[in-house]
């Protein structure tokens, strides 16, 4: 079997605008795999395992709603909600895996094709420190760069207010892989953060190499975050309370 599925090495970057300027940049790595071939990159691989303990691992309570309901059956009811038409082509998920037991993913994106190969939809989902999550699902716009818009529904950074609105712009994985989302309110640009990264082949190398290059990336990614918030509430940025998902929605 031939796989669609790869690694993305490269890091992400918060520039915030205002009401203070910020800025910070971390490297990192994601992988990219095809939901029909989770159970056979299962059986490849050594060091990455679906629903098991390994250096590397793929769990379905990681994503989605969480439950026990298979994972694409998710994204193809939350596809049919949103209205969109699809063909039921590959769905691919881009994410942080769980490492040596810990998985922590601030956003995880499916690229959700048609049968055809042609971009159907992208479903981002957001999960925040309070354990919570929410899915924007958002239909394509042609087949090369997507630019693509929606109103924030789901409390994430403490210094953010909820009356925003998300600008997504995101090159569709090749041998590059760059994804934008510009924050604003009335207008104004609050907040850029980029993701990017080169493509590379998912093999038990590279995980190894990824493992002894950047250790630990889930808990560094939990530590940064709070790290960056102490920062910010030292240049004196104001608190939100905590908004809890449901009454968000």
């Amino acid at each position: 079997m031939s796989t669609s599925s790869a690694i993305y090495v490269g890091a992400v970057m918060h520039r915030r605008l205002a009401p203070r300027r910020h800025r910070f940049r971390y490297r990192g790595f994601w992988l990219l795999l095809d939901l029909d071939q989770l159970d056979w990159l299962d059986s490849r691989l050594w060091l990455f395992s679906y629903n098991r303990f390994n250096l590397f691992s793929f769990f379905n309570r990681d994503h989605g709603d969480g439950s026990a309901t298979p994972l694409r059956a998710q994204i193809e009811a939350q596809l049919d909600e949103a209205g969109i038409d699809w063909s039921g082509g590959s769905i691919r998920l881009l994410f942080m895996p769980r490492s040596l037991g810990h998985c922590f993913n601030p956003l995880s994106v499916y690229f959700c094709d048609h049968a055809d190969g042609r971009p159907a939809a992208l479903v981002y989902q957001v999960h925040n420190t309070f354990g919570e999550r929410h899915s924007y699902v958002l239909p394509a716009r042609g087949q090369g760069r997507q630019l693509q818009a929606c109103d924030k529904a789901f409390y994430v950074s403490p210094f953010m207010d909820m009356e925003l609105r998300y600008e997504f712009a995101v090159s569709m994985p090749a041998e590059r892989l760059n994804l934008a989302i510009r924050l604003r309110q009335k207008g104004e640009t609050l907040l850029v953060a980029v993701l990017a990264g080169e493509r590379r082949v998912l093999d038990d190398r590279a995980l190894l190499r990824l493992f002894l290059t950047i250790p630990a990336q889930t808990l560094t990614t939990v530590a940064a975050i709070h790290w960056q918030a102490l920062r910010l509430w030292l240049k004196g940025l104001r608190i939100r309370r905590h908004v809890p998902a449901e009454a968000a929605a």
